[in-house]
């Protein structure tokens, strides 16, 4: 497996050179529900489909499109995933953390992780955005369960910071530049795919998760064990089960993603170009 897993990155690596040549991005966007628009707002260059890239595959989820970008914000080069693998989908962990395996096979070092989520918190209300700081992993599962997918990763990574502090300041700063009032707080990641129930968000709640979701925490893992600064945003797309009263669908996610599309991409075309300055 882990001698597939490396032929596979570096024929990834291959592709890209080919198509783009001698690319050097800096960082690396992996976009959630709702975020693949924003590119478009940040000067795109050039895309290739996950279907031409062995070890990702194609996407099984609406509002995924697939496609990995290559994006140019402020003269900047961007890798952006347009769209997530996720677990649920049962094709295992590797089409869910290859994006991040593959950002550190070119040098990447820092990782912006985006997703839609359920506003658990009184402090959060559908379309608000919230900076990640720490997370709760209720997923039933790990990707660094079995042999470990990078050697470069250790047996038992340490979890301490998982997201960068500082980069947690850059997301801020940069929200503050637009007028934007961005949250903090807890994500809290279920394997999905079903949404949650009234009682689950009461405990939830109580184990102090202020957002619920069914990503981004085993690509912040995986991150974080390869040594990559990590940081991550959740667009709070509904009031979690129990504090909403209407039936959760998926549709009403990507609908408060749309509506809430020009702060996202106003946030990151300011943040983005800053995380060359380290």
């Amino acid at each position: 497996m882990a001698n597939d897993r490396t032929a596979q990155l570096l024929q990834a690596r291959e592709l890209l050179h080919h198509t783009w040549g001698d690319i050097k991005p800096h960082t690396c966007l992996i976009c959630g529900s709702g975020w693949g628009e924003i590119v478009e707002g940040l000067s795109p260059v050039s895309s290739i489909s996950y279907e031409q890239i062995d070890g990702m595959g194609r996407t099984t989820v609406e509002g995924h499109k697939g496609n990995l970008w290559l994006a140019k914000p402020a003269g900047k080069e961007v890798l952006i995933f347009q769209g997530r693998r996720h677990f649920y989908e049962g094709a295992g962990w590797g089409p869910v953390i290859f994006p991040v395996l593959l950002a550190h096979e070119l040098g990447i070092r820092s990782v912006v992780l985006t997703n839609a989520a359920g506003g658990i918190s009184e402090d959060l209300a559908a379309g608000n955005l919230m900076v990640i700081s720490d997370h709760l992993n209720f997923m039933g599962s790990n990707p660094l369960i079995g042999q470990v997918p990078h050697p470069q990763i250790p047996r038992f990574p340490d979890q301490s910071k998982v997201y960068n502090p500082n980069l947690q300041h850059k997301i801020c700063d940069a929200a503050k530049t637009i007028g934007l009032d961005i949250k903090k707080g807890i994500y809290l990641a279920l394997s999905g795919p079903t949404f949650e129930t009234p009682a689950e968000i009461r405990a939830f709640a109580k184990l102090g998760a202020d957002a619920v979701g069914m990503s981004t925490v085993p690509e912040a893992m995986v991150a974080n064990g390869l040594g990559m600064k990590v940081a991550a945003i959740s667009c709070i797309s509904n009031l979690a089960a129990g504090r909403s009263t209407q039936a959760l669908r998926h549709e009403d996610v990507q609908k408060t993603s749309e509506e809430v599309l020009p702060k996202m991409t106003s946030l990151l075309v300011h943040l983005l170009p800053s995380l060359t300055e380290g």
